[in-house]
């Protein structure tokens, strides 16, 4: 029930008595109840060990095999050869900002960078403490309301980078084959919308995400790096930030994050249990189609963002005035809406819809959206 003047409406949105709340937080974000529920038990006994799995050592057998599980299982769903690899690294994508460019780009050669939204553009400022960035797109001036799709990139680039999906400004590239053949390596942050769609994820040299989102708790960073783009540069790297080392040493050069690290595991297994990439793909397709058809059809809210270049992870809307927006938030929270609140960047609001949000969260916050529209009138 919503409240007594809302009773009538039909609406299921927020149990009262269990407490459940729908979470459209941007990340760290909902995970599968089911990683909950496992993840809480290996805390107070992990598989009968009499262990915690936050006590158990990095380099005994417990742990390699479960480490071993997390790496074999995002091989398998992202269908990846052999000559790449796949890193569990500390640190979110924050620390990949400086350590691609480090490894990637030496200090007299150029890379090239797509600037989108935020990230995008504390990647590019990272970058050019080691070399020459070239800026070969941006939509900064109209405040990243859009993707720009027209650009050239050098042969002689170090690389191409890229962001796959904005979480502030939600915008998503929707078709990535802009990228292929351009005859450099191609490198792209997709800590907001890995393992969301079906990718030839081959096609790129290396990707970074932090786990936050769609691989589980915050605490660590997967790399996933074709191993023949590495040891090209002069400079000598500190060892923790060679990623040759963490191949050799299996990413356990030295202690990792274990319980973030188990907990990657523990959603990358649901995932492929849940039927893989192709599967979950469809199911945030119906997400996104359902918030966006919905806030098409009511006046009372406006999207930010060109409808070609809309994120189905991260919908960022705005209503009619501010103070319509601080009635419909506040609504939000009665109803046990979390994370609905825009970025500071943008204002309004933002519903994040990884992998693990249920659609019934989707239906809830529609039928909420409705309900909000007809009582404005």
């Amino acid at each position: 029930m919503l409240t007594n003047t809302t009773e009538n409406t039909g609406l299921r949105l927020f149990n009262k008595k269990t407490g459940h709340k729908h979470n459209f937080n941007a990340g760290p974000s909902i995970l599968p109840r089911e990683v909950f529920e496992e993840a809480s038990r290996a805390v107070m006994n992990y598989n009968e060990t009499g262990l915690s799995i936050l006590e158990i050592g990095h380099r005994t057998k417990i742990f390699q095999a479960v480490i071993d599980e997390a790496i074999s299982t995002l091989k398998e769903l992202m269908h990846l050869d052999a000559s790449h690899e796949v890193l569990f690294l500390h640190g979110g994508a924050s620390t990949q900002f400086f350590q691609v460019p480090m490894n990637l780009l030496d200090e007299k050669r150029t890379a090239a960078y797509t600037d989108t939204g935020i990230w995008g553009a504390k990647a590019i400022k990272e970058a050019k403490l080691y070399g020459n960035v070239d800026v070969v797109c941006s939509s900064k001036a109209d405040n990243y309301t859009y993707l720009p799709k027209q650009f050239d990139v050098k042969k002689d680039a170090a690389y191409l980078h890229l962001t796959t999906n904005n979480t502030v400004y939600g915008t998503q590239w929707q078709d990535l084959s802009l990228f292929y053949d351009k005859g450099v390596p191609l490198v792209a942050d997709m800590s907001s919308d890995i393992l969301s769609r079906d990718l030839d994820f081959n096609r790129f040299d290396l990707i970074y995400a932090g786990a936050q989102k769609n691989i589980g708790a915050a605490g660590v960073n997967v790399v996933v790096v074709k191993k023949d783009i590495l040891g090209k540069v002069s400079r000598s790297l500190p060892t923790m930030m060679d990623y040759r080392n963490h191949i050799e040493n299996g990413s356990l050069l030295n202690t990792p994050p274990v319980f973030a690290i188990y907990v990657c595991m523990l959603t990358l297994r649901w995932l492929k249990n849940v039927g893989g990439v192709s599967a979950i793909e469809k199911v945030n397709n119906e997400k996104a189609t359902l918030l966006y058809d919905t806030l098409d059809s009511l006046p009372v809210f406006k999207g930010t963002v060109a409808k070609e270049d809309r994120s189905k992870m991260n919908a960022v809307f705005v209503a009619q005035d501010e103070a319509t927006e601080k009635e419909f938030l506040s609504l939000c929270e009665q109803e046990g809406m979390i994370g609905v609140k825009g970025h500071r960047s943008v204002g309004g609001f933002r519903a994040s819809m990884y992998n693990a949000l249920p659609l019934e969260s989707v239906q809830a916050i529609t039928d909420l959206m409705k309900y909000f529209a007809q009582r404005k009138g």
